[in-house]
Parts: structure tokens; sequence; C-alpha cells
């Protein structure tokens, strides 16, 4: 049954079905536009602070920069900062100005930054960097996740380590599945699904909301489309950045695992000069 927009269809066992109108959805959206406002109830479950905890046991054994500045790229609504930030001098940057109005009210100590992963220029190197919750993902091609690293890698201290949760590998994700969760309250309910699609060696999920508020059921969609690379390719875009990477199967989220990767403390000044040009270009 294809989707009715602005409507949902509602069946009882034994009775005809019924139609419930929505606010009608205009238009496929991008990512996190309008699931800002809603984003900390729908991940009200995760574990941040089991994850952070295990971010700084993995910078102490693989990090040997002296200082404690972190850079936590692509941080949403702070979630991980919110922890973070009790044990290193953070900054934040995300490219969706909707989601760091979020993390600016709960965290106004913290020094938010707009910029894309691929593209930022802070103009200073950082201890450690985290790049976490498949963020990674949003980068679609493997030129693309090379200039994406790199930059890392520019703005990484020597001996700073990186840490990066990356999306599903390329021969892990299953296309064709439905997802549906609930999540919010018995007054404000949260709905989400989607399928997962792919395209070649993109993943696409048009993931509809439905939120139920007093004055109606607002429904909106968002797209996202998510580069699917084998280890082999992430290894590779660490490696020609100059950092020394290892991936780390058990990670935060089934089949996805973690990258940890940490720049040498010695690095000749042509070689830093290189990877500071690629990362440019």
């Amino acid at each position: 049954m294809g989707s009715i927009p602005g409507r949902v269809l509602v069946a009882e066992s034994g009775r005809k079905v019924m139609t419930v109108r929505t606010r009608r959805a205009r238009s496929v959206r991008p990512p996190y536009s309008l699931t800002a406002t809603v984003y900390d109830e729908i991940y009200r479950g995760k574990d941040y602070r089991a994850e952070t905890g295990r971010i700084r046991r993995i910078v102490r054994e693989n990090g040997r920069a002296a200082g404690r500045d972190l850079l936590d790229v692509a941080c949403g609504t702070g979630g991980h900062l919110e922890y973070l930030s009790r044990w290193f001098r953070c900054t934040g940057l995300d490219s969706n100005p909707a989601m760091l109005r979020v993390a600016r009210s709960k965290l106004p100590q913290v020094p938010f930054v707009q910029g894309r992963m691929e593209s930022f220029r802070l103009h200073r190197t950082f201890d450690v960097l985290t790049c976490l919750f498949s963020a990674i993902g949003y980068v679609r091609s493997e030129a693309e996740l090379r200039r994406t690293i790199h930059n890392f890698a520019a703005h990484l201290a020597p001996g700073g380590v990186a840490v990066v949760e990356p999306w599903f590998n390329v021969r892990e994700y299953r296309a064709g599945s439905v997802h549906l969760e609930r999540f919010g309250s018995p007054d404000r309910p949260i709905v989400r699904m989607n399928l997962s699609d792919r395209r070649g060696d993109r993943s696409i999920l048009d993931m509809h909301h439905l939120v139920g508020t007093p004055r109606g059921v607002v429904h909106w969609v968002e797209r996202h489309d998510l580069g699917l690379f084998t280890r082999e390719a992430y290894l590779r875009a660490f490696r020609s950045a100059g950092l020394r990477p290892h991936f780390v199967g058990r990670g935060f989220m089934r089949n996805r695992g973690l990258y940890v990767a940490v720049r040498p403390r010695r690095t000749g000044a042509g070689a830093q000069r290189r990877t500071q040009a690629r990362a440019i270009r």
C-alpha cells in the first residue's frame, strides 16, 4: 500500500478502515531539520555515560598528547559532550543549526561551531577528536571519506587520538528491512518508521516521523543518505592521512565497531605539510 500524504489509515478488528487526518508532510526534508526538536526523546535510552567512559579509557590507552582538548565532530545535541566535558576541554562541531541550538541550550559552557566535517577549519589542533554515532556515514564517496579523515588529521595534535564510530560496513548492511519504533510519553507519543533501501554503495533511509500533540498529529519525512564503505577503505583513509589506525570489533552499537587512530608524535615537517595540504584540497 502506498502512503497517503497528510493522512494515517487506522484499522480495527471487525470494523472498516477509518482515516485520521494529520498535518501534510510537504516534502522529504534533510536530516535533523525537524527531528532536532525530538532527538533527545528518541535517544533517551542511549547510554552516553557508558560510551563516554569507554572513550576516556581508549584515550588513556592510545593517546600520547600532553593536553586534554577534545573536538566532537558531528556532535548533534551534545549527548556525548555532557559527559566528555567532565574530563576534557570540549568543543562541539555540527553542520546542522537546529541541532546546535539544542546543544547550546543544554551546555552553555561548551563552545559550539557550525561546520561540515570534510571542510571545517578551526586553525588549531586537539588532543582528542571524536566522530560518533555513525555520523561519518554522511560522507558518500571514498574520495570524500579521504578528505574528511585528512581534515580530522589536520586538527589532531601529535600524539593525539581519533575515535570514529562508523556506519554499517558495505558487506553487512541489509536492505529491504522495515523498522518501527515508538518513543516519547503518553501525552506526546513519537513514532518513527523507515525502510532500509540501497542504491549502489549508498544506504537510503526515508525516516517517517509522527508526533502526537494536543493540536493534532504532525508528520514529516527526513532522508538519510549514507555511504557504505569496506573496512579496508576506512583504514586506507586513515593511513593516507598519516594516522596509525586499528579497528575495534566491539563498538557501541551492533555490527559497527570503532576505529581508533593515533597521530604519531614525530612527524616530519614535509609529511605534516602534505597532510594539511591534502585536507585543504
